[in-house]
């Protein structure tokens, strides 16, 4: 044996490896290509029906939504309806209302200098040197709503 054939030897074992390990990374390959084929066909399988599901649930809420829009229109209405007639209610009975009130505070007026003689004078008020009265209360009957 001369020194090409050795060396044709030793290169027909190599490229046989090297084939060999070729064969078996495409064997490899073509199972991972088979299990993702098999795995997207099972998510199609089970995506074609959450797709429906999902598109049923879609409409199902447009309907819902078609309802709660009716109700609140209806709402809104009904609102309007009530402003509209607390203003005519307040236009109508306030002024009178405020009115009679007001006759009213006259009349106790009236029956309470009635009350006293007419030619006994009013009761006086005396003032007291060199005390020093409390101070007015702060929030009266007038500013009671405006206290934080």
């Amino acid at each position: 044996m001369s020194g090409g054939e050795v060396a044709g030897i030793l290169v027909a074992v190599f490229w046989a490896i090297l084939v060999s390990f070729l064969a078996l990374a495409l064997v490899r390959l073509a199972q991972t290509l088979k299990a993702a084929t098999r795995l997207v066909a099972e998510v199609t399988d089970q995506a074609v029906p959450l797709l429906s599901e999902a598109s049923a649930t879609v409409r199902e809420a447009n309907s819902q939504l078609a309802r709660v829009d009716s109700i609140a229109s209806d709402v809104q209405e009904v609102t309007s309806n009530a402003s509209a007639l607390s203003s005519t209610v307040s236009t109508a009975f306030g002024g009178p209302l405020v009115k009679v009130a007001a006759f009213g505070y006259g009349v106790r007026r009236a029956i309470g200098r009635k009350g006293r003689a007419e030619d006994e004078p009013a009761p006086a008020r005396s003032v007291v040197i060199g005390k020093t009265l409390p101070s007015a209360r702060r929030g009266g009957r007038r500013n009671r709503g405006s206290k934080g």
